[in-house]
């Protein structure tokens, strides 16, 4: 098997109406992930994406607008948040094994002109239980959890907001950023209700673009633009049950949880390293209360102590462990977590100015909020 790196990223600009089509974005994305690297088209024979209520396109449409010569691989994922790691990592896996030399991975939405996951219909088996209670959008299934998460750990709307604090910090200083407003505890609490016990400064903003990444062997990505991010781990975990369809969470045995917890020991395990050698971490944050669970789950915080562990200026640039150094979802833009992925690499490369961690060597990527998701170990190239 074959030493695997991440080589350039792309990205489009994020706007709340790009009035272009999705397939326009994608091919967009991916030629600068192509440019960033150094890389001809060319030498790309894999594609891989993800959609959630067919808001995307085919990773054969996008290999069509850039001319590829041929493809060897092609991943088409029909699932949300959870997707971005695990598609990276198949992707990685599909290079380490031969059966590409090259694959671009994806993600491509007009998410808020467009279909909005906030708002879409989530058709289903348990669809004709949920609409009827007005129990029809998504946020309202993972407020479920979060209340639940909230009761049994004794967590307060403080723990909460101390999330979304500390990532518009880190959002004033990226120019991508769609809220790059300051926001203090004020602020936070004059936000208006959304679903108990989100506020609207809790959940994240949707947005129109894409974003893209390049993923070849570690001895191809020497040769090029940037320094090599070593894909060195990878891992997916679903709980028992997980649900009869995406708007389906009731089945699960355990609401104060998700999947970090899960997959944390095989996360680490195979990169042969434990929490606390990570450096940064980039930590899915659909909603606020994902990172609290997420990073107690994989040991970077005590249970029930993860806000503290934020408001204790941790997460900072200059705490000991950075954290969603790009505003995260909640204010650069809901690219469903791709773009959680290319900031962890332009930070293992060092690539990010203002808001660059100084360790760096180490990166923690999540994906997802619930009873199932992904997470990767990106390193240097030591």
């Amino acid at each position: 098997m074959r030493e695997v790196a991440i080589a350039g990223v792309g990205y489009t600009s994020l706007s709340r109406d790009s009035g272009r089509t999705v397939l326009s974005l994608a091919a967009e994305a991916t030629r600068n992930a192509l440019a960033d690297a150094g890389m001809s088209k060319d030498d790309v024979d894999g594609v891989a994406s993800f959609s959630v209520l067919n808001d995307s396109v085919s990773c054969e449409a996008v290999a069509t607008a850039l001319a590829l010569p041929q493809l060897r691989y092609v991943l088409d994922f029909q699932q949300g948040g959870q997707s971005p790691s695990i598609i990276t990592y198949q992707a990685a896996t599909a290079v380490a094994s031969g059966q590409a030399e090259a694959v671009l991975v994806f993600r491509a939405l007009n998410g808020r002109s467009g279909i909005r996951v906030g708002s879409g219909a989530f058709a289903g088996g348990a669809a004709q239980f949920r609409y009827p209670i007005g129990y029809n959008a998504y946020l309202m299934y993972i407020a479920m959890w979060a209340r639940r998460y909230m009761h049994e750990v004794g967590a307060t709307e403080a723990d909460l907001a101390a999330v979304a604090i500390a990532q518009r910090a880190y959002a004033e200083l990226n120019d991508r950023a769609i809220l790059r407003k300051p926001l203090d505890m004020d602020a936070y609490l004059n936000s208006p209700w959304i679903a108990d016990p989100f506020r609207a400064a809790d959940c994240t903003t949707e947005v129109d673009g894409a974003c893209a990444l390049l993923v070849t062997t570690l001895d191809r990505a020497r040769d090029l633009a940037h320094p090599p991010v070593r894909v060195a781990s990878g891992a997916y975990a679903a709980g028992p049950r997980p649900g009869l369809d995406i708007g389906d969470q009731l089945l699960t045995d355990d609401f104060t949880h998700n999947y970090g917890y899960l997959l944390r020991d095989e996360l680490f395990g195979r990169a042969g390293i434990g929490p606390g050698d990570v450096d940064v971490a980039e930590i899915y944050d659909c909603f606020t209360s994902t990172v609290l669970m997420t990073i107690e789950g994989l040991g970077l915080a005590e249970r029930g102590g993860a806000g503290e562990f934020i408001r204790s200026g941790a997460t900072a640039i200059d705490g000991s462990l950075p954290m969603n150094t790009h505003g995260g979802l909640l204010a650069e833009g809901y690219l469903h977590g791709m773009n959680t992925i290319t900031e962890a690499v332009l930070q293992v490369q060092g690539r990010c100015g203002e808001r660059q961690a100084p360790r760096h060597e180490v990166a923690v990527v999540t994906s997802g909020a619930l009873n199932d998701g992904s997470a990767l170990i990106l390193t240097a190239d030591r």
